[in-house]
């Protein structure tokens, strides 16, 4: 069997970001019925030296968007980092999830061996796609996403396997 590009991102990520979007309306209800200040959970984090949970939600949907770019050899749009609330972090879940599906299998073709050039603050690096989808996209994807789920569990939100997994 084997696994396309297109399949191993766009397929992958859309399923995480609609699990992402239900793990979101799940920490809004809870918080209201809670009586928890919505802020609360909004800028909790882990540690003092980690991002606190509205900018790991923005890093997961600009990996997202970034990863699939990158590998369709396209510019990815560029979000403005202002939510504030659990509904604009939801709209922005769902405006990555629209961009996704505006994407083609067509579009990855060569994907695999494109070459993609990134480019992090001072540092810069050069990938394969395949590489760069497997060893740098996806588990960046991954990482912050598990920080979301794990910043809310931590701070008592009911979340299991089936919230993370879908």
């Amino acid at each position: 069997m084997s696994v396309s590009v297109f399949d191993a991102s766009v397929g992958v990520y859309s399923r995480l970001l609609a699990n992402l979007e239900a793990i979101l309306d799940k920490a809004s209800a809870w918080a209201v019925e809670r009586k928890i200040d919505p802020a609360a959970l909004l800028h909790a984090r882990l540690a003092p030296d980690m991002y606190h949970l509205v900018k790991q939600v923005q890093i997961t949907t600009d990996m997202v968007k970034g990863t699939v770019s990158r590998l369709a050899g396209v510019e990815a749009p560029r979000y403005e980092d202002n939510e504030s609330s659990f509904t604009e972090l939801k709209a922005r879940v769902a405006k990555t999830r629209e961009y996704l599906a505006g994407f083609k299998a067509e579009q990855f073709t060569g994907a695999e061996t494109r070459a993609i050039k990134l480019q992090l603050g001072p540092n810069s690096f050069d990938f394969v796609g395949k590489d760069y989808l497997l060893g740098f996209g996806t588990p960046n994807v991954y990482f912050h996403y598990s920080m979301v789920y794990a910043i809310l569990r931590h701070n008592g939100l009911a979340l299991g396997k089936r919230d993370y997994i879908g």
